[in-house]
This record gives structure tokens, sequence and C-alpha cells, in this order.
């Protein structure tokens, strides 16, 4: 007899989980764009990577930003402007080549550079803290080309 009503019981809880239906993540807004993709958070970290992105690149010695990284910052300005309840943190990188003290400082200026071109646009610099972690943090590994210009970077992140 338990085992019937405990079967039964069980069929139903099944039964009803089925029937539930979660509400359709790729609709529309009335202005025709697309809804962010299934499981992104407006104003998070993923959203940052995904649709602004979250890293800006540097020439080897160096910490002046290009082109193409100011463009890359003028659109994490637009988001923080979209977000303004965000802070982010920039961290600094550099490839493994020269010594820990000179990659942390290059690092640092590498990360403030960013965060200077960001409050430059609007930001406050409050949002915004730096840190620089030299060549502790690689993101590529290696040791050629390909891999050193991958590490001398700024990556910002959500806090």
């Amino acid at each position: 007899m338990k085992y019937r009503i405990l079967g039964a019981f069980a069929a139903v809880s099944l039964l009803a989980a089925c029937a539930h239906q979660a509400p359709p993540t790729t609709a529309s807004t009335g202005t025709g764009a697309a809804a962010a993709p299934a499981g992104v958070v407006p104003g998070s970290e993923q959203d940052l990577v995904q649709n602004v992105g979250d890293r800006v690149f540097y020439a080897f010695n160096k910490s002046k930003l290009s082109d193409t990284s100011q463009a890359t910052l003028e659109k994490q300005s637009a988001w923080l402007a979209k977000y303004p309840q965000v802070q982010v943190q920039i961290a600094g990188n550099c490839d493994d080549r020269g010594t820990e003290e000179y990659n942390i400082a290059l690092g640092q200026r590498r990360a403030n550079a960013a965060r200077d071109y960001l409050v430059a646009k609007g930001v406050s610099s409050s949002r915004i803290s730096t840190i620089s972690y030299g060549k502790d943090r690689p993101t590529a590994m290696g040791d050629n080309e390909e891999a050193w210009a991958q590490n001398r970077n700024a990556i910002t992140s959500v806090k």
C-alpha cells in the first residue's frame, strides 16, 4: 500500500515538472534587437566578455593604447555607462620576458592607461580599481611571439 501511494506521488510530481515551460529567451524586443543569449545576465562578467570585450593588448615594452585598444575601451565605457552599479578591476599583465620588478611596474602602467582612458570617457574613477600581475598570470602558454602578444594585456573584470 505504501509503495502504491509513493509511486503515485512520484508520478504526479514528474508530470507536474514536465508541464512547466520556461519563457522563451530568444524573443526580440520592440526595436528588433535580439535578447541576450540564454544564461547571460545583463551587467555581468559574461555580458562584458561576450558583448563588449574584456581585454586590450599592448606592444612589447609599451603601455600606450593602440587604436584597436581604444575602440575596445570605448565599448567598455558605453557598457559601464549602461550599468552604473557595476564596479570593475583592470589587471595589467606582461609576457614572461624581463625581471619581476620591471614587469610589475609595466603591468601597472598598462592597467593605469586603460583606467585613465575610461575615466576620460566619463566613468567614475571610484568604480575602477587596478592591479598588476606582471608576468605571473599568463593567458597563453608558450615561448613565442604569439603567446607573448596575448600575454601583454590589460583585462577588465567585474568585481
